[in-house]
């Protein structure tokens, strides 16, 4: 467990559901991470796990009635609780819970609570495939999401009906870190209103025939991640994506490519941009010639000749605006800061990110990363293994802290 939440406060609503059992792991994850937790529970969730039990791992009472016979003044409590905390977390949140936040009702403590909170809500649904997909559920997620709620989906799996399908309940390792990213978000600032931000994220596909393509393992999460940051600080943000199984981030235009090509096409119509986050695996070589049916397979090897794809990213140096930002990234496997410094001053760049697949937890294929930023005025930062919301939120700290490039 790498996430780190120190000083956060969060507040945890648990309903009636099996998976209420996951809270006590969720809530010492929390705590390891360095969290403050205040855990609330409806009456059907202590059927399923005991409120001592959640009491004694987070070091505070859990609540809930919302009327307690406590000390005078506890009434007015689901009123501190919506100021004070950082994130609400309502997981698990059965049908009958969504249904409550999504029309406002307020008949325990932990719909008190939602209804009274100042701060960000995420929700993580748990429930019966049918249950799940039911057109009343799906419109009052939908509702929340409106509300401005964070929903995390369910996982697909073995139920506790014993059917097979959606509605498991994520681990709670892969709650925390949602929580980790949501907090992130949160915490950034408009700094960059009125700022035109461009990402490219993911791989790109250079087609060798109509059924075969050569690309590498970017599934686009670090770019993304970036896209959300910049939105979130008020930038207007243009996501140009390779191939991913990512969900758009809110507020962000995508426009989707396939090849080398295409997205240097893309980036070609937006290169006014204030800042350009270069974070997509482009393909270095594409085939010379693209076969217009399938290659079959024949009795010796096959040989293929490739050649140079366009230089986006060196393209954009050579012909850089007054006053903009260039950020690229390197991900390199040898001589990593030799190379990443070669990069940022042959491309003209004003930042380079440098990342290594040499490590677990780093490069393609993770939720998490370590990397080292370099400016073109000299100054060094490295990160430590954090969540890549996290990354992406401390890249943009540390371009707007440079003096030199501060936006």
């Amino acid at each position: 467990m790498t996430t780190s939440l120190s000083g956060s406060k969060l507040v945890l609503g648990v309903s009636g559901s099996i998976a209420a059992y996951k809270a006590a792991e969720l809530v010492r994850l929390l705590k390891k991470a360095g969290a403050e937790v205040q855990v609330i529970m409806t009456a059907d969730a202590e059927r399923f796990i005991p409120a001592l039990t959640l009491s004694t791992l987070s070091g505070k009472n859990t609540l809930v009635e919302i009327f307690p016979e406590q000390a005078e003044g506890t009434w007015t409590q689901h009123i501190e609780l919506g100021l004070w905390a950082d994130l609400f977390v309502v997981a698990p949140a059965t049908a009958q819970t969504i249904a409550k936040l999504a029309h406002g009702f307020c008949d325990n403590m932990l719909t008190a609570v939602a209804l009274a909170a100042r701060c960000p809500m995420l929700v993580c649904p748990a429930m019966d495939h049918d249950m799940y997909v039911h057109p009343a559920t799906q419109a009052n997620l939908k509702t929340l999401d409106a509300h401005g709620y964070h929903i995390k989906p369910p996982e697909h799996g073995e139920l506790a009906s014993g059917l097979i399908g959606t509605g498991r309940l994520p681990a709670p390792t892969a709650i925390v870190d949602e929580i980790a990213k949501t907090i992130a978000l949160q915490q950034s600032t408009a700094s960059l209103q009125g700022q035109h931000v461009l990402v490219t994220a993911g791989p790109t596909q250079e087609s060798l025939d109509p059924v075969r393509f050569i690309s590498n393992h970017s599934t686009g999460t670090m770019g993304y991640a970036l896209a959300a940051a910049a939105q979130q600080r008020g930038a207007t943000v243009t996501l140009i994506s390779g191939p991913t199984d990512l969900e758009t981030p809110a507020g962000v235009q995508r426009i989707d490519v396939l090849s080398a090509a295409d997205m240097a096409g893309a980036v070609a119509k937006h290169d006014d941009a204030h800042m350009v986050i270069m974070t997509a695996a482009v393909a270095d070589y594409t085939p010379a010639e693209k076969a217009q049916r399938k290659i079959k397979k024949g009795a010796g090897d096959l040989n293929l000749t490739l050649t140079r794809t366009q230089d986006i990213l060196a393209g954009l140096g050579a012909n850089k605006k007054p006053g903009q930002v260039l950020v690229g990234f390197a991900l390199e496997t040898d001589n990593l800061e030799e190379n990443a410094r070669r990069k940022l001053e042959k491309k003209n760049l004003d930042w380079i990110v440098l990342n290594s697949p040499n490590n677990a937890g780093e490069g393609f294929g993770t939720t998490t990363n370590r990397v080292t930023l370099f400016s073109a005025t000299g100054t060094q930062k490295s990160l430590p293994l954090m969540d890549k919301a996290q990354v992406a939120v401390a890249i943009l700290d540390e371009i707007e802290a440079s003096t030199k490039h501060s936006l």
